[in-house]
This record gives C-alpha cells, sequence and structure tokens, in this order.
C-alpha cells in the first residue's frame, strides 16, 4: 500500500523523534525495526528513512534556525516533539523544492496538534511563520 503524503510525513516525525532516544539505528534496518506494524511497504519506509537522513545531514543549520526564531522559548527548553516537527518543517521549507512552504508549515502545525498540545501548534507555526517570512535572506538554502 502506497502511503500518502501525510502519512509518508507522519512516518519521517516519528522517525526524526525516534532518533533523540538512540531508538532508530543509523543503518537503513535499524530504522525499521519500530515500525513493523505500520501498514506501508518497505520502499516506503526506506525513502522515509533516506529524507530522515538528509535532514540530519543538515541538522546543525536546522538547529541553528530554530534557536534563532524560538522568541520564546531557549533551544533545549523546547519539547522533542516540537523540536522534531520542527526539524521535519525546516527542512522542507528551507531544502525540498518539492513541497510549497505554506504546505510545510500547514502539515507541520496539523503534526503539532496530533501529537502535540495546542500550544505547541501555535510555537511551531510561530517559529516556522517566522523563518518562512526571513527565508531569502538565508544564505545557501533553496529559494522560493
Amino acid at each position: 500500500m502506497a502511503a500518502s503524503q501525510r502519512k509518508f510525513r507522519e512516518i519521517v516525525f516519528q522517525m526524526v523523534f525516534s532518533h533523540g532516544f538512540n531508538v532508530c539505528d543509523t543503518t537503513e534496518r535499524g530504522g525499521f525495526f519500530l515500525f513493523d506494524q505500520i501498514m506501508v511497504t518497505k520502499k516506503t519506509l526506506r525513502v522515509a528513512f533516506e529524507r530522515t537522513k538528509m535532514i540530519f545531514e543538515k541538522i546543525e543549520k536546522i538547529d541553528e534556525n530554530i534557536s534563532k526564531y524560538s522568541k520564546e522559548y531557549h533551544f533545549k527548553r523546547i519539547s522533542s516533539i516540537e523540536k522534531s516537527i520542527l526539524r521535519l518543517g525546516i527542512y522542507e521549507i528551507l531544502y525540498d523544492q518539492q513541497i510549497p512552504p505554506k504546505v510545510a508549515i500547514a502539515e507541520a502545525i496539523r503534526l503539532s496538534r496530533k501529537f502535540g498540545t495546542p500550544e505547541g501548534a501555535n510555537f511551531v507555526n510561530a517559529v516556522l511563520d517566522a523563518l518562512y517570512c526571513k527565508r531569502d535572506s538565508l544564505d545557501g538554502v533553496y529559494q522560493v
């Protein structure tokens, strides 16, 4: 069964989130053991793993942007759920030319409401919106 974009994004979010707990191995196979109950193809999981890997290849820049645009909280105070959603959202806004930034923001808010709290969704929206408004001044990233 092919996964919808929403389902795919949720799988990537879960991989990014679980990485913080060292649950996902750095190998492709290690990342799949948690997802054996998800009704998607192995190809979908491989593509999700590749996306997760690309996010972590740019993690320093992504985390710098979280810190820069998080006006309310210091980076270490941001919950793991919101941090993982922000990492995925920022990756999609800055580096994924296939996803319109406004879709990335809307989906990040949806993920926050589903997996986090309403306050977390507001926080994610504020950070991503600030980044979106300033993205043209960022060096070395995709420009809309």
